[in-house]
């Protein structure tokens, strides 16, 4: 039998051993992650550069009546304007997280992390960007944000990629699947 399993490719494994094809499995997932983050910072920065060459200074566009405008809005703060004087924490927030999101893959061999982690990653240098290298100076950068719905803070599209990162990762420890593949049920 285990002639004809090995024949057809069915590897045999142990009860502690872990199949050949877990390495690479597991790079998949990190070129998962990579290219989720790639995705996410490239429309983020190609969004950014739109804005600022062709909507700074220049009054809203009207997308949906009066409830959904883009506008440039140059933000040093976080979320909603808050903490305009803690610019440089928010900067080092960011650092950190790509750290901590670079250190984790390593152990990723969830697709649905990866795809996460991508989107935490993406949106945090695409903010991070804007900090470093946008006035008014290194570090203290003012965050291009666009996308104004009524009544709401105006956003940009690395803010939607955090967000969606996670949320993705609050259903994802709900659901018990954890970032190297297993389940498990509290």
């Amino acid at each position: 039998m285990a002639e004809a399993e090995s024949i057809i490719g069915t590897p045999e494994v142990g009860d502690d051993a872990q199949p050949e094809s877990a390495a690479p499995k597991g790079r998949r997932r990190i070129v998962a992650l990579l290219v989720v983050a790639l995705l996410a910072y490239l429309l983020d920065f190609g969004s950014k550069m739109l804005v600022v060459a062709k909507l700074e200074h220049e009054p809203p566009i009207r997308i949906i009546g009066d409830l959904l405008k883009f506008e440039a809005i140059r933000n040093p703060g976080a979320a909603f304007g808050f903490g305009e004087a803690f610019t440089i924490i928010f900067t080092c927030i960011a650092a950190t997280v790509i750290i901590v999101i670079v250190r984790l893959a390593r152990k990723l061999y969830s697709l649905p992390w990866a795809i996460a982690l991508g989107l935490l990653l993406g949106g945090a240098l695409g903010n991070l960007t804007d900090r470093i290298f946008r006035s008014p100076g290194v570090f203290r950068g003012a965050v291009v944000d666009f996308i104004a719905p009524a009544h709401f803070a105006v956003f940009n599209l690395a803010d939607s990629a955090i967000v969606c990162g996670g949320i993705l990762i609050v259903l994802l420890s709900f659901r018990g699947l954890d970032p190297d593949g297993t389940v498990h049920k509290d």
